[in-house]
């Protein structure tokens, strides 16, 4: 028993004799004992980080001898921890001179990453410079489809004739697309195998099959005389191929004034093909039926490449005949004149209509009509900003 308290007297002595000990200040401490803090040391680190940094050739290597240098666990950083353990009659002085060492450090990091920069900048505005001295015919230049070109040279080809544009709704009625133009109920037209119904073929809207339903539409808004052609797009239940696609495109024309006759009509179409092929491409009629002319006509073009002169089966683009066929022509029906409210016996009229895509194969040598339609860049550049 007495051995135990003994013990607990003699723990209890050493430990206030240390604590008193610990507690007072150290005043024989010598900084230069903490090789970390000395000055020499100090200079040291900041020569090497000097060296460092001014060795960095591009950010990316100034940020690695940033880190390595002045990071939290860089020379300098580990050395300024030490400063906390130091008794304060250190702390000053040497809090100084390590405070001294990282503004150096530190400025002349600031300005290496600012010459840095430059030399970066001034990299990517080189490498980006634009030469504004190279010719311009060096540019890929632009493309209209042809379509568009050959639907506005068409246009103009008719309002130099006193024609005017006439323009109408793709999605049509019914009545102006069929009844109007005396088509009756029962013709093979009007069923879904040709025709886009909306809905139903109930609904009593189609998207149009041609562009007559504009010229119903002159008829019943524009005053007598009537002189208009209507470019526009049509649809059909066609399969896509190298003569057929469901969306395609035509140009039509309507006459309607007091004596028209077929002579004025052939007269129109002849000098609609000069102007378009050439004065030695000529016309001609073949009897044809259409509901809405009587009498009809299909018109054939002189064939532009042997011009009607090859030996049967000679010509690959008429094979042989002589005669490539272009539209449809006629006089207007009184049947279509009386159900937009136009007197027969006072006004006659005519009326035509050819695909703008045939005309193109013909003006251009255009072997398949997909071409015109995939969107290939190499097929619009080949005509180019034609006008």
């Amino acid at each position: 028993m007495a051995l135990e308290i003994l013990t607990r007297a003699q723990i209890c002595s050493s430990l206030r004799f240390w604590r008193h000990r610990l507690s007072a200040p150290n005043k024989s401490f010598d900084p230069k004992q903490v090789s970390a803090l000395n000055a020499d040391s100090v200079d040291e680190m900041v020569v090497g980080a000097l060296a460092a940094l001014n060795s960095a050739t591009d950010l990316n290597s100034l940020k690695a001898a940033r880190l390595e240098h002045f990071g939290d666990r860089s020379p300098i950083a580990l050395a300024n921890r030490e400063i906390g353990a130091l008794p304060p009659a250190a702390k000053a002085e040497v809090g100084k001179r390590i405070g001294e060492a990282k503004a150096r450090i530190k400025e002349f990091l600031e300005t290496r990453e600012r010459e840095l920069t430059q030399v970066r900048d001034n990299e990517v505005l080189l490498g980006e410079k634009v030469d504004v001295t190279v010719p311009v015919d060096r540019l890929k230049r632009g493309a209209r489809h042809p379509i568009t070109t050959l639907m506005e040279r068409l246009s103009d080809v008719f309002i130099a004739m006193g024609y005017e544009i006439a323009e109408g709704p793709e999605l049509e009625l019914e009545w102006a697309n069929f009844d109007a133009l005396n088509f009756p109920k029962d013709h093979p037209a009007r069923l879904m195998q040709d025709t886009f119904f909306v809905e139903s073929p109930d609904s009593g809207v189609v998207l149009r099959t041609h562009t007559s339903p504009i010229q119903v539409r002159a008829m019943l808004e524009r005053d007598l005389p009537i002189y208009v052609v209507a470019p526009g797009r049509v649809f059909r239940t066609d399969e896509l191929d190298a003569t057929h696609t469901p969306v395609f495109h035509q140009i039509e024309g309507l006459a309607v004034d007091k004596g028209l006759t077929m002579s004025d009509l052939r007269g129109t179409l002849n000098h609609l093909a000069h102007v378009m092929f050439g004065p030695q491409i000529d016309i001609r009629w073949r009897p044809s039926f259409f509901p809405f002319t009587e009498p009809s006509a299909e018109v054939d073009l002189k064939c532009f490449v042997c011009l009607g002169e090859s030996d049967s089966g000679g010509c690959r683009a008429c094979g042989g005949e002589g005669w490539i066929e272009w539209g449809g022509c006629g006089m207007v029906n009184p049947k279509v004149l009386r159900a937009v409210g136009i007197d027969p016996n006072v006004y006659s009229g005519f009326a035509f209509g050819m695909g703008i895509e045939r005309t193109l194969m013909f003006r251009s040598g255009v072997s398949d009509m997909r071409d015109m339609v995939e969107g290939d860049i190499r097929f619009t550049a080949a005509f180019g900003l034609e006008a």
